[in-house]
């Protein structure tokens, strides 16, 4: 997948005040805050059907995976950083970890993204972040799988193989057809729930 130029998006300024400010800032109930390519990202929490999608993929990935995995929803995790941008602090709607490693056991806030098999977006307000921005971030901080579950346009897709700014590797199917996941799950992912 080739990776696109781009300007950045924000005026200068400069990264320690931005990182600051990032930390410093007093995100009120119900909404979320993420630092990503050099810009502050704040959005509510989702609807009750984004989180029934996000609750249909822990039950199989908890049922079907050949190796045990931990889940943990919405947890920070510190990647890399695009160019002239601070290290990015994203949030994803899951990341997964196998269970041997206890990964999120005394784990900060903020923590480092290795060991995190998979991560799991599922679209809402603004689905180009998890298209674009997040794909980009996940395959920077070396998450070997990206799950996208785009309800926008019906379709699941398992990025991978990161390298760079992005995942050379990618595998779509439309809603309704199953979704091969690779070792350390080793099921076919069931998307007819999600139409």
């Amino acid at each position: 997948m080739p990776t696109v130029a781009r300007k950045p998006l924000r005026p200068f300024v400069p990264e320690e005040v931005l990182v600051e400010g990032f930390f410093a800032l007093g995100t009120p109930d119900g909404f979320r805050a993420e630092l990503i390519e050099g810009e502050i990202v704040v959005t509510a929490l989702p609807e009750g059907d984004h989180e029934d999608c996000v609750g249909l993929i822990l039950s199989q990935v908890l049922k079907r995976s050949r190796t045990d995995m931990q889940f943990s929803g919405r947890k920070g995790l510190t990647l890399g950083r695009a160019d002239g941008s601070p290290q990015d602090h994203v949030i994803p709607d899951g990341a997964f970890a196998a269970q041997a490693l206890r990964l999120y056991r005394g784990a900060a806030a903020w923590m480092s993204s290795q060991g995190v098999s998979m991560v799991l977006e599922v679209t809402s307000t603004r689905p180009e972040v998890d298209r674009e921005v997040k794909r980009r971030c996940y395959g920077r901080g070396g998450i070997p799988l990206y799950l996208l579950i785009d309800r926008d346009i019906s379709e699941a897709t398992l990025f991978s193989d990161p390298r760079g700014d992005d995942y050379r590797e990618r595998r779509t199917v439309p809603f309704g057809k199953p979704l091969p996941l690779p070792e350390l799950f080793a099921f076919d992912l069931e998307t007819s729930d999600f139409l």
